[in-house]
């Protein structure tokens, strides 16, 4: 009596496997049995294998000539007579000998291997399929949930329980997690390491604030309003230029939204991240002048071979162009192209000096320093204090209050 080998009751475990549909879990169990079938018999070409992928039945023929009694060459290939009509009386010698081959023809140990070969490759296949879908999503926003955090990198699992590695250096300085948390990120990479899939999600990445600028504006997401760039200090300030291809549309109203609506859950999200929406233009000093924003600017001077632009504000403007810690102009310089320097404009009724005056007391790549964050007049240094002058440039405090001294003398 013949036996079918139902796979979902003899390898009950490996329907739960995700991301692996039926029919290729059948076409692996296939090649696990074939390979079976190899070691047992020498050859499996004269063997049909048959896979039902609706109830997970599988049967296994075997087909072997009859041959007259004591020619056989090969027992895997032929079958004498004698034995033949044992089973079938009607046979003839020339005719073809089917039988069904069961699985416990095979014997406890080869079906315990072919197990573990199937667990090797139905894992491997799962990695491989796992690598494809996350390849295929890199720049796209994803959902995860946080199951452990370690001092370097945070472990995420998506919906389907697929491992997401959240970097420190991914997140945004404010972020704080814990188990059990739900996280938003970008799928910024995806490698394979040692067979195993490794996808870094991120945070910080300029296109996690794309994704959520094209799901909080429909007009982005529908193509009414493009990103030209943007620029990110995580955390701190971005800078967003947006074109609009409809002249009927405000680019920067629809993306703030009516009473910031829509840029609200943006900044929410990444932790109060001060948020510039800009109207990108081709004319660079217009560009440049947004880009400083809220900075009000008094006059620029463009070398378009240098890349380079001097802007020229009043005093009371200069600290908002650069912004706190320097973000404003770096963003600015990133977003445009441009390496911008931020010059202060005298009034005429206030006696000041410029600090290249100084140069025989001070080093000129000190000087080089304070002009850097838009300082190039003595009172505009002398206006700061200690701490800030340190935390604006790269010098040290004791480099600082020296410089202080010798321009409060020249005042006294």
């Amino acid at each position: 009596m013949s036996t079918n080998i139902n796979l979902i009751d003899s390898f009950q475990e490996f329907k739960d496997f995700k991301n692996i549909d039926r029919p290729t879990m059948m076409s692996v169990l296939e090649d696990v049995f074939r390979s079976m079938i190899r070691k047992k018999y020498g050859t499996d070409e004269n063997c049909d294998v048959i896979v039902n992928t609706d109830n997970g039945d599988l049967e296994i023929w075997r087909t072997r000539t009859v041959v007259e009694d004591g020619f056989s060459e090969d027992d895997d290939l032929e079958i004498e007579l004698a034995e033949a009509l044992q089973t079938d009386e009607d046979l003839e010698v020339g005719d073809e000998f089917v039988e069904q081959i069961t699985l416990e023809s095979f014997g406890r140990r080869a079906i315990l291997a072919a197990r573990q070969t199937l667990v090797s490759k139905i894992l491997e296949l799962e990695k491989d399929e796992i690598f494809k879908k996350y390849k295929d999503r890199v720049g796209e926003i994803v959902t995860g949930e946080v199951y452990q955090v370690w001092k370097k990198e945070t472990l995420v699992l998506d919906d389907e329980g697929n491992e997401l590695l959240l970097p420190k250096s991914e997140q945004i300085p404010a972020d704080y997690f814990k188990k059990g948390d739900n996280v938003k990120a970008v799928v910024s990479k995806v490698d394979m390491m040692n067979s195993n899939p490794k996808i870094i999600i991120s945070r910080t990445a300029p296109e996690f604030l794309q994704r959520l600028f094209e799901l909080e504006v429909p007009e982005i997401f529908d193509g009414l309003i493009t990103i030209k760039k943007i620029v990110r200090e995580p955390g701190e300030r971005a800078k967003v230029a947006v074109e609009s291809y409809d002249d009927r549309i405000d680019p920067v109203g629809a993306c703030v939204g009516m009473k910031g609506s829509r840029i609200h859950g943006i900044v929410r999200e990444l932790k109060n991240e001060n948020i510039d929406v800009i109207n990108y233009t081709n004319n660079s000093q217009l560009y440049i002048q947004r880009a400083l924003s809220p900075a009000k600017i008094t006059s620029i001077k463009l070398d378009e071979e240098k890349k380079t632009a001097a802007v020229y504000l009043k005093p009371d403007q200069v600290s908002l162009a650069i912004g706190r810690g320097g973000h404003n102009i770096k963003l600015a310089g990133k977003l445009t192209g441009y390496e911008i320097d931020v010059y202060r404009e005298a009034d005429e009724q206030e006696e000041d000096v410029d600090i290249e005056e100084f140069a025989d007391e001070i080093d000129s790549w000190i000087l080089d320093e304070f002009k850097r964050i838009g300082l190039d007049t003595a009172k505009s240094v002398l206006a700061l204090t200690v701490n800030e002058l340190v935390k604006r440039t790269d010098l040290e405090e004791e480099t600082v209050k020296e410089v202080l001294s010798i321009l409060q003398a020249e005042f006294e």
